[in-house]
């Protein structure tokens, strides 16, 4: 369902599906509608000074990048299914509820996996996130470190570890 590795992304079918018709649309009907608006703007005249221009060149540049980076993800795909019994185990596809400092009152919920995958307001932690790789893999109860960009460890317990249903 979601990213275990540096060159892998595990997808949903219903995921790939989405983000395949989400860069054939940039690459087709999209791609042919902003061509249409810088043309129009540059009819417009002096470019130095065109908003409408600068604009659309700006969303070009915006499709294009999103669409290289849908077009290497698709390509690095592998479709499975999202894990559906509770192992209790944090892994890709599983939503999991952590403890900071082992403090049961401070916890954080979200989704271990691919923002791309998730379709809903779930807050998305990547598997190769400090966070994300410190409880990948660890069982419900256990405890794991991961160090903060301020160079300091901190330490978070798993308390449950949930399949992910969309």
């Amino acid at each position: 369902m979601t990213q275990t590795s540096d060159n892998v992304t595990w997808l949903t079918q219903e995921a790939y599906d989405r983000l395949k018709a989400e860069l054939d649309y940039l690459q087709g009907p999209y791609k042919v509608e902003i061509a249409k608006k810088i043309e129009a703007a540059r009819e417009e005249g002096d470019l130095r000074e065109n908003g409408g221009y600068h604009a659309a060149k700006e969303e070009q540049g915006k499709m294009h990048a999103r669409a290289l980076q849908l077009a290497q993800m698709l390509e690095k795909a592998q479709v499975g299914t999202p894990p559906t019994t509770a192992s209790g185990t944090a892994a890709p596809g599983m939503v999991v509820k952590i403890a900071f400092d082992g403090d049961e009152d401070d916890t954080l919920e979200f989704l271990l996996g691919s923002r791309e995958s998730a379709a809903t307001d779930i807050e998305v932690y990547s598997p190769q996130s400090p966070l994300g790789s410190a409880i990948n893999g660890h069982k419900v109860g256990e405890s794991a470190s991961y160090e903060l960009p301020n160079g300091k460890s901190i330490s978070v317990k798993l308390l449950s570890a949930e399949p992910y249903t969309g």
